[in-house]
């Protein structure tokens, strides 16, 4: 289960969104369809999309407009399969440009990106404390200063 410093990171990169692309909004857990993913659905810990995307779509949502899908790692024993190998091959397979992963454990943020056939082409890890470009077509940059806070 996600504690207090998860649910803080989640609001850091909301807050970061918000204020460099407003028209995009960062939704907590909305559910995608995604047919390889284990049983068909998957919940991302943040969904970039541009604001209204997800009107009338339901739980299981299509994930087409979603631009970034956005992991902060668990403190669990499947965070290394789920989180670094599942996630990342099945975010590509449905085309979503961008794979964000802050992984606590190893106090980085990895960006994945460039989807072709089922593999992100480009996987960049940054150290907390740089800054985090974030390519086309969300363009926008983390200062993660910030994530040296939520480390133990």
């Amino acid at each position: 289960m996600p504690d207090g410093d998860h649910g803080e990171i989640i609001m850091w990169v909301l807050r970061q969104c918000m204020m460099q692309r407003p028209e995009l909004a960062l939704y907590v857990e909305q559910g995608l369809r995604v047919d390889t993913y284990r049983k068909g659905c998957i919940r991302p810990d943040g969904t970039l999309a541009p604001v209204g995307y997800f009107a009338g779509q339901g739980e299981w949502a299509s994930p087409n407009g979603v631009l970034v899908a956005v992991e902060v790692t668990s403190r669990d024993r499947d965070t290394d399969r789920r989180d670094r190998q599942d996630r990342p091959r099945a975010y590509a397979y449905v085309g979503i440009p961008v794979y964000l992963l802050i992984d606590r454990e190893k106090h980085s943020v990895v960006v994945y990106s460039s989807p072709e056939n089922g593999i992100y082409q480009s996987r960049r890890p940054y150290r907390y404390g740089s800054a985090v470009h974030i390519p086309a077509p969300v363009a926008l940059t983390l200062e993660t200063e910030r994530l040296k806070d939520y480390v133990d």
